[in-house]
């Protein structure tokens, strides 16, 4: 057959109508999931540069030193604490910057997991401001507001802690090792003074002209790097969120959440009226705190509300893990160690919330 025949033979192949609706139902989820992607590499480009024009310009001791009352306890390095303030403004930056740390070999694996748990306190302030105080104490009113938000603070503050001490008893011999290493550097050294004492005529300044092309280098440097970790991050994190929306858009979460609210509200005593608003609370924390707002002072006290969305945020981590975490995580850090770090933060923020459940409803 010509290939005009094999034209006019493929035309009259007809489409099936089932693959043309899943295409078209695919379509815009993808659009979605690709513009998810570009939105988090910006803010790890971002993220990853500052941290390597902080390395490149030496900004990182001054940066640091606000967080020394933490990395320092804790055995972490500087840079961590670099990345530990950046949280503080993006979560997003911040983790870019631990990825970039580790991968450049400035952070170990244990040192960057301690580093990522002593973060959860700067990303509950980076919300604190945003979003805590102008839109969910609003709506569920002064008294509820402020003890849940509180809670939720209290939880990350103590999470926080927990990572603290964790570095303090596993990352002792890192910080013994690091100390001795410098000392032995400084010995290396060659002495700066001469053998009467006084210090050798210093050379003259360098010129404007080397001065631009050093800070130009280094900005280039910088650059590069950052060019070099969006390379390996990107490409993984696009893949894994096309996949995870795709797959999330086939299962029907909503009667999932239920099935699982219900016996939780059950089990810790709350009313069945309860369980809706857990539900909504699952999927849109706004539109949850609007579901709460009514049963205050009718169907739940301020202590039993704080408890429902308390285990709406439990029940939200099944979710959320798959449809955020597992994405995000893969897409920094590789799937071993986002497994890793996945598993540490879910863990400890159910250990968390569950004792805060306890003390409401003992």
């Amino acid at each position: 057959m010509d290939a005009v025949g094999s034209v006019l033979l493929a035309d009259s192949l007809p489409v099936p109508a089932d693959v043309v609706s899943v295409v078209a139902d695919l379509l815009p989820l993808v659009a979605d999931a690709v513009a998810r992607v570009a939105r988090i590499a910006v803010l790890i480009a971002v993220g990853v540069f500052l941290a390597n024009v902080a390395v490149e310009f030496g900004l990182v001791e001054r940066i640091a030193g606000f967080s020394r009352y933490l990395t320092g306890p804790a055995n972490l390095p500087d840079e961590a604490g670099t990345a530990i303030v950046t949280t503080a403004a993006s979560t997003t930056a911040g983790y870019g910057m631990l990825a970039d740390f580790r991968e450049s070999g400035r952070l170990s694996d244990r040192a960057t997991m301690v580093a990522v748990v002593i973060n959860t306190f700067f990303g509950f302030v980076q919300h604190l401001f945003t979003f805590y105080v102008p839109v969910v104490i609003p709506i569920l009113g002064r008294e509820t507001g402020v003890l849940y938000v509180g809670t939720r603070g209290a939880i990350a503050l103590g999470i926080t802690l927990t990572g603290v001490l964790a570095g303090a008893v596993l990352l002792r011999g890192e910080a013994a090792e690091a100390a001795a290493d410098a000392g032995t550097r400084r010995a290396e050294s060659p002495s700066e003074a001469t053998d009467g004492g006084d210090s050798e005529p210093s050379e003259s300044a360098p010129s404007d002209t080397e001065g631009d092309a050093s800070l130009r280098g280094r900005a280039e440097s910088a650059a590069d790097s950052t060019w070099s970790t969006l390379r390996r991050i990107v490409p993984r994190l696009a893949v894994v969120y096309v996949l995870v929306t795709v797959l999330v858009a086939r299962v029907d979460l909503q009667a999932l959440s239920s099935e699982v609210a219900g016996p939780f509200a059950e089990v810790v005593g709350l009313p069945a009226a309860v369980v809706p608003a857990i539900v909504i609370f699952v999927f849109d924390t706004t539109a949850g705190a609007a579901a709460f707002a009514p049963l205050i002072g009718t169907t739940l006290t301020p202590e039993q509300a704080v408890a429902g969305m308390l285990i709406g945020g439990i029940v939200s981590f099944a979710f959320s893990t798959f449809k955020r975490s597992i994405p995000f995580q893969y897409g920094v850090w590789g799937p071993s160690y986002g497994s890793k770090v996945i598993v540490v933060n879910t863990g400890l923020k159910i250990v968390f919330i569950s004792v805060a459940l306890v003390v409401f409803l003992a």
